[in-house]
């Protein structure tokens, strides 16, 4: 593929130290795609709000991805923004905000996320107007889905387009449901949109078992492991820590050790961006290599980590892939 101006400047100028790890993981990616391999992305943190939909949409949009796993919070605040964008407010003097200056924008509904607010009224009260009736109706059916089936249900219905801020080529969420791109959920309750379907089941108005579960989530996922691992085999592109890396890696160790199922293959490529200091005990900052002994790797796994701030260096490495 031409690399276009984005790819060359990287390629140009990043020659060392987590520069130059960044194009070996970039590379690796790549090459794992044409030789056919599946990528999983697993995304922590906060990077819908961060944005990362502008590049992840058009890796989905292209089948650079082919599974996601990510934070609840990470699944509805794609979705927040891309229906309360012009309501968001935007602190670029965070780090000076007093503890009343804090208070003053919880009164204003301001969520804040490091350097921008979520607009509690435009943005979790909007979603939650519309995605309270799909519960409700799957609730009287008997129907049971899991968290981003009911998501895709909301996007797919059209229902919210009128309220739409920014362009939907820039939603990672739109372009998944468009693809019905497989997503894995792991600890979804700890989301604003759990936490509204916990109020429902505490108010007896839907049946908590409406909402399928992590452990379900885990029982899918070794399932599609299965369909996905051959040949070239799945690699793993971790974005931040937590449990939205943590779940999904399991799965491998989960079936040869715990089911005793022979000839599950490795993850075949893994790449972690993380900022977390490697340090006692610290699973986010471990490196690489400890997953060996979890069984998650093989020792011949293409391994890369880059220590950097992944709304950085995610959007460079997706560049790199996409040509541009």
């Amino acid at each position: 593929m031409q690399k276009g101006p984005v790819s060359q400047f990287i390629l140009h100028h990043y020659r060392h130290f987590n520069a130059a790890a960044l194009v070996d993981a970039a590379k690796g990616y790549e090459t794992h795609l044409l030789e056919g391999g599946k990528m999983l992305v697993s995304l922590a943190g906060a990077m819908s709000t961060g944005e990362l939909g502008v590049s992840l949409a058009e890796m989905i949009r292209q089948g650079k991805v082919d599974i996601i796993s990510c934070t609840g919070a990470n699944l509805e605040e794609d979705i927040m923004n891309l229906v309360a964008h012009t309501h968001y407010k935007r602190i670029p003097t965070w780090r000076d905000l007093t503890p009343q200056d804090e208070w003053n924008l919880l009164e204003k509904g301001l969520n804040r996320v490091t350097d921008t607010c979520i607009p509690e009224e435009e943005a979790f009260r909007k979603i939650q107007h519309h995605i309270e009736k799909i519960w409700k109706d799957a609730d009287a059916k008997g129907e049971r889905y899991f968290p981003h089936e009911y998501m895709y249900k909301l996007l797919n219905s059209g229902v919210m387009k009128a309220d739409y801020e920014i362009d939907p080529k820039n939603s990672w969420m739109i372009a998944a449901a468009e693809r019905n791109l497989p997503i894995v959920v792991p600890g979804w309750e700890d989301s604003t949109m759990g936490n509204i379907f916990a109020s429902y089941v505490i108010k007896n108005e839907v049946k908590a078992s409406t909402m399928k579960s992590g452990i379900e989530y885990m029982v899918w996922l070794a399932d599609w492991y299965r369909n996905n691992s051959a040949g070239k085999g799945v690699g793993f592109f971790q974005i931040g820590g937590g449990i939205a890396g943590d779940f999904p890696i399991c799965v491998v160790p989960m079936m040869y050790q715990d089911l005793e199922w022979t000839g599950v293959p490795f993850w075949s490529y893994f790449c972690q961006i993380s900022d977390s200091t490697t340090s006692y005990g610290s699973y986010s900052g471990a490196v690489p290599n400890e997953k060996i002994t979890w069984g998650k790797l093989d020792i011949h796994t293409p391994k890369y980590i880059v220590e950097s701030d992944a709304t950085i260096v995610a959007p460079l490495i997706f560049a790199y892939i996409l040509g541009w």
